[in-house]
């Protein structure tokens, strides 16, 4: 949360429910993609897009260096993201699972 807004943390929680249902309303890669792309900043979006490509690294277990070499993200990035598959909140792993994630880079 920002530190200067006005907002309860109850208003900060009926915000984010608000984001979190007009996401799964969403019915396809098409609307997804349009609404993250007026979402987000292209730079905001990238930055998403890049993460989620570090989780597809992580998970073939390729070293943080390669993973930097092959996206350009920051070691620190990578770092926080696989902290986060490890130890966050489930969010990644749920999303791996159901969408199993393909192994397109094996090669590298």
């Amino acid at each position: 949360m920002k530190p200067n807004r006005n907002e309860s943390e109850r208003q900060q929680h009926d915000a984010e429910d608000a984001l979190f249902e007009a996401v799964i309303s969403l019915r396809n890669r098409d609307e997804c993609r349009n609404f993250f792309k007026d979402l987000c900043t292209p730079a905001e979006l990238q930055a998403l897009v890049d993460r989620w490509q570090v989780v597809e690294y992580l998970e073939q277990d390729l070293p943080y260096r390669k993973i930097h070499d092959l996206t350009g993200v920051s070691v620190t990035t990578i770092g926080r993201v696989a902290r986060f598959l490890s130890d966050g909140f489930g969010g990644y792993r749920t999303a791996i699972e159901r969408t199993r994630l393909p192994e397109r880079h094996t090669s590298h």
